[in-house]
Parts: structure tokens; sequence; C-alpha cells
């Protein structure tokens, strides 16, 4: 995986963990990054982070098969993770991973 594969917001990044063992809806996964102690992601950040993340195959979009909300009428849309998303997520965590545990090399070698 490249570079630019990698490139990740940090709004991008929680979302694909949002979605990393169920598909969710946007505001489950709202929901469920505020409520694990993330910061809140709005509604103008969420959608415009999916269609970047379904875009670059990290996510796909699905419509759920259940009646439409009484309230909105709309039926819900599900965003799962694909196996590229998980692989980006794991290639970030690796990164960090990576970057905490650096050391310098000793002078002289």
């Amino acid at each position: 995986m490249n570079a630019p594969e990698l490139h990740l917001t940090p709004n991008q990044e929680v979302i694909l963990a949002a979605l990393r063992f169920r598909r969710r809806y946007g505001l489950e996964i709202m929901t469920a990054v505020e409520k694990s102690g993330g910061k809140q992601i709005g509604f103008n950040s969420l959608y415009p982070n999916l269609k970047k993340l379904e875009k670059k195959g990290f996510v796909k979009a699905e419509w759920g098969n259940e009646l439409p909300e009484e309230h909105t009428g709309a039926r819900r849309k599900y965003y799962r993770i694909t196996g590229m998303g998980e692989q980006a997520l794991e290639a970030k965590h690796q990164l960090l991973e990576s970057v905490a545990h650096w050391m310098p090399a000793p002078e002289g070698v």
C-alpha cells in the first residue's frame, strides 16, 4: 500500500474503526464515536468523509431491508468496511506504533 492510500484524516480513521466489526448507519456511526470517548462528528463531516472513503474503496454502502423510519420516511443506508479499508486502518496503526517505538541510532555507529 503506497503513501497516498495511507492518508486518513482523524475523522476517517475513527469512522473506519466504528465500522470494523459491524455495518452501521450514519447516526449509529456518530453515536459509536461519541459514546466511546471520541470527539463528536457532525452530519456535515460524517457524510462527506463516508463518500471519500467509499471513493477510495475503503467502505461500501448498501440500503437496509427494514421499513422506512416513521418520522423521516427514509430507509437507512448502512456502511461496512471493506478489505482495503481494513488494510488502510491496520497500516495506519502500524505506522503509529512504529513512530511511538522509534529510537535514534547511537552516535558513531
